[in-house]
């Protein structure tokens, strides 16, 4: 492996020109901060996770959903430095770049969570649709004013990192999954209008900048994706660091979020038991198998601390028990190398992320609160549409004027609504619709 192969993965669009006195930091401790203290990073704050912000102060919200998949995104690193020190070496691991991916992972997701998602799909699906990673993308590389055009002028390897899905929305779309255009809002399903996961065309210049490092064959198979008859297309591939940062959103989603469940008192022991435990226990997962039974009279128990002595466990048993798999299809080391779990544990994994979808997400409550906030975005951006100059703000009417120009000004559109947080959206909505407010 050639030693100079990272150098233009530290690149940037924008070069840096600026040197500080005494600024030691690493380009990844650079990026983390841009990421820190950027607005739309601020904002997730306010934006739902899996239940709706407001309802409560001790459930997760998207900010510290990302804190905590920070968090283990660097558990992860760590074990696998240690576990393969020469790999790790090679692949210049680094726990900056983890945290930086992990905190920035879901700062292009809407208001009201994946309402707030399918509601700006419906509406921009004759325009080059709306998924929240794509988004993000297009946050990090010229929307968020770190730049004065390039976004937070993020390295190479981060934006390379923050790509989930390496293909592009129109590409991977079924027009068979989408339902009928209705005349009124509230006739749009969810389950009609659920996005293709990938990147938005007009962003095609800013993805062919971040792959030029890689050989046409890399670029190639890592775009590659699946067909389905029933489903939109998907992806196959994502690059090494992206593979962990996974790996850390999918451990934070189904181990951190159950303990909002339980605490609310949204599931039950019993329904627990026979959606997990049981299935656990003829699965023969190593520890986990054995120990879920104790780990469930803890994870249930009256005492805090019980529960997150419980909570640490589980998470710690998927940390420990991840490895590193070479891919022989790539020759570039960022694409041949994945983060993986073991086939056993990541069933297990799937039961937990499971459980918290069935019995959290898909409770009517909760769907209530994602279909108002679903009616609300979508009758927003048919405000907003219907006149763009008269009703966005200053800064945005400019921006959707030369977007207008070249073809998608629906795009700027689609960033305005989906960069608001659940409150200021609601207030917005107020203001437009609601006699005597605002």
């Amino acid at each position: 492996m050639a030693d100079n192969w990272e150098t233009p993965w530290q690149a940037r669009r924008l070069p840096r020109v600026q040197t500080r006195d005494g600024d030691h930091r690493s380009c990844y401790q650079r990026d983390k901060a841009r990421v820190l203290h950027s607005a739309a990073f601020r904002r997730l704050q306010a934006k739902t996770q899996v239940l709706g912000v407001g309802l409560s102060d001790f459930y997760r919200t998207r900010l510290t959903h990302s804190l905590e998949a920070a968090q283990i995104g660097t558990g992860i690193t760590a074990q696998l430095q240690a576990k393969y020190p020469q790999t790790a070496s090679e692949l210049r691991l680094d726990a900056s770049l983890t945290e930086t991916l992990c905190l920035a992972h879901d700062i292009g997701h809407p208001p009201f969570g994946h309402g707030g998602e399918i509601a700006l799909h419906y509406m921009m699906h004759e325009h080059g649709g709306f998924e929240g990673n794509g988004q993000t993308f297009r946050i990090i590389t010229q929307l968020e004013p770190y730049t004065a055009e390039h976004g937070m002028n993020l390295a190479r390897r981060s934006i390379l990192g923050l790509i989930k899905y390496p293909n592009f929305i129109d590409t991977l779309t079924n027009p068979a999954c989408h339902g009928q255009i209705n005349t009124s809002l509230r006739q749009v399903k969810a389950d009609d209008w659920h996005p293709p996961k990938g990147l938005f065309s007009c962003d095609k210049p800013l993805f062919d900048w971040l792959l030029s490092p890689f050989c046409e064959d890399d670029i190639a198979r890592f775009m590659a994706f699946d067909s389905f008859d029933n489903k939109h297309g998907k992806t196959r591939y994502k690059s090494f660091d992206c593979t962990i940062m996974e790996l850390a959103d999918d451990i934070a989603y189904g181990i951190h979020d159950l303990e909002d469940a339980i605490v609310m008192s949204m599931v039950t022991s019993e329904r627990f038991v026979a959606d997990i435990v049981e299935p656990l226990q003829k699965m023969d997962v190593p520890w986990l198998s054995a120990n879920i039974e104790q780990l469930t009279k803890r994870l249930f128990s009256k005492q805090h601390h019980e529960r997150k002595n419980a909570i640490g466990a589980l998470v710690n048993c998927f940390i420990t028990a991840i490895t590193i798999m070479q891919q022989e299809q790539f020759a570039h080391p960022l694409l041949a190398n994945q983060a993986q779990l073991p086939t056993q544990y990541e069933a297990a994994l799937s039961l937990f992320k499971s459980f918290v979808y069935d019995q959290v997400i898909r409770q009517s409550e909760v769907q209530i609160l994602e279909y108002k906030g679903q009616q609300m975005v979508m009758e927003l951006f048919e405000a907003f549409a219907s006149d763009p100059e008269r009703l966005l703000p200053e800064n945005t009417r400019q921006r959707w004027r030369q977007a207008e120009e070249a073809g998608y000004g629906h795009r700027i559109i689609a960033d305005y609504i989906s960069g608001m947080t659940d409150e200021f959206a609601a207030r917005l909505y107020s203001t437009l619709f609601v006699p005597k407010h605002g």
